[in-house]
């Protein structure tokens, strides 16, 4: 599900083109899927053809792909099979910038913009195998620890791949950045970590007595 592409970069386009801080773009595919695969949520974007909308939904990412389901009677899945311009945001936060000035408070973060067309997965065994790296991106291994998927199951979802071919990374990082005139105020500048923990287990009712649960 992680492999690499053996193609170590992504090519600029128009779109994934940063008009400022261009410093921060990162179009190198490690960088890029090591973000994916440290992510929870993405947020897509998409126009149903009356309005935009942005959703997030969990994900996952097979190969040089990223992999997004939903109901077949989603309007999003329904949609984005329909359009060119799908858009998708991942994003971590590791910080929060605290400058003299309310001007130069800023956030440390690195997140992955992806734009293309997404293609639905119709062939049973290629499905699972994308549902499967959705439930593994949360918890590795979950996927074989659960039943076997029914074919209804697999009739009322829709399964789609986005190409990671149109891609970019952006990444800021550091501490703050004040005016030099600013740095004699008597004020506290620094850098606050941000960091996602999971916090205990809690079983449902049914869960029998004895079973360990999924580790991430």
């Amino acid at each position: 599900m992680t492999q690499n592409s053996v193609r170590s970069t992504v090519q600029m386009t128009k779109r994934t083109r940063l008009g400022r801080r261009k410093d921060r773009a990162r179009y190198e595919r490690d960088q890029i899927y090591a973000i994916l695969d440290e992510g929870l949520v993405a947020y897509v974007g998409f126009f149903d053809g009356n309005s935009s909308h942005v959703l997030p939904m969990a994900y996952g990412r097979c190969g040089d792909f990223l992999v997004l389901h939903g109901s077949r009677l989603s309007r999003l899945m329904n949609s984005a099979k329909e359009v060119e311009g799908l858009c998708v945001n991942v994003s971590l936060i590791d910080g929060l910038i605290f400058a003299r000035s309310a001007f130069h408070h800023s956030v440390n973060y690195r997140s992955v913009s992806i734009y293309g067309a997404a293609q639905e997965v119709v062939e049973d065994a290629e499905k699972i195998d994308m549902l499967r790296a959705v439930v593994d991106h949360t918890f590795s291994g979950r996927w074989e620890a659960c039943r076997p998927v029914s074919e209804s199951e697999l009739f009322a979802t829709t399964v789609l791949k986005l190409p990671l071919d149109e891609c970019v990374a952006k990444v800021r990082s550091g501490p703050p950045v004040d005016d030099k005139e600013d740095l004699e105020w008597n004020i506290w500048a620094g850098v606050v970590p941000v960091q996602t923990s999971f916090g205990e287990p809690v079983a449902d009712a049914y869960c029998k007595k004895g079973l360990a649960p999924p580790s991430r």
